[in-house]
């Protein structure tokens, strides 16, 4: 059986990209060194360019921290087309490094990203959409959105 590229994979989800994010600070979105891109922090754009806002315990709950990281996700898709010209140019997820912005008391910090992974696994297959990660508790993040995600991805050859 021949397996899917991201591309297709992403097309049969279904699920609409948001506008690639312009940077607000100095840093650029996305840097390719020798066979790897590293992206940038991400948060969570929606498709009408507007941040997903509110902290998770408080303003979100548990389901819509983990929808909104899957808004990262995608947020992060749209850099890599932006930037890349396509998904298939990535060949697998190295690192997933995802920050979230929760109540003192919230401790699920990993299922939260899952939104996140969960998505990267649907378009580039269980072996290359999975790579390492952490998934930490910060006390506050920029214009106080929800998650902020970076990646590092392997380019294909």
């Amino acid at each position: 059986m021949e397996q899917k590229s991201p591309e297709a994979n992403f097309a049969s989800l279904g699920l609409e990209l948001p506008p690639a994010p312009k940077p607000l600070g100095v840093y650029k979105p996305g840097l390719k060194v020798d066979h790897f891109y590293y992206v940038s922090g991400h948060g969570p754009v929606q498709t009408n360019g507007k941040l997903i806002i509110g902290r998770i315990g408080q303003d979100l709950d548990m389901e819509q921290g983990k929808l909104a990281a899957q808004q990262v996700g995608l947020t992060i898709l749209a850099t890599l087309k932006a930037q890349l010209g396509s998904l298939n140019k990535i060949k697998r997820v190295i690192k997933v490094l995802g920050m979230v912005n929760g109540t003192s008391d919230f401790e699920r910090h990993p299922y939260v990203i899952n939104g996140c992974s969960e998505l990267f696994a649907k378009v580039w297959g269980e072996e290359n959409g999975i790579g390492v990660r952490s998934a930490v508790g910060m006390g506050t993040l920029p214009d106080n959105i929800p998650v902020e995600i970076e990646v590092i991805f392997e380019l294909a050859n």
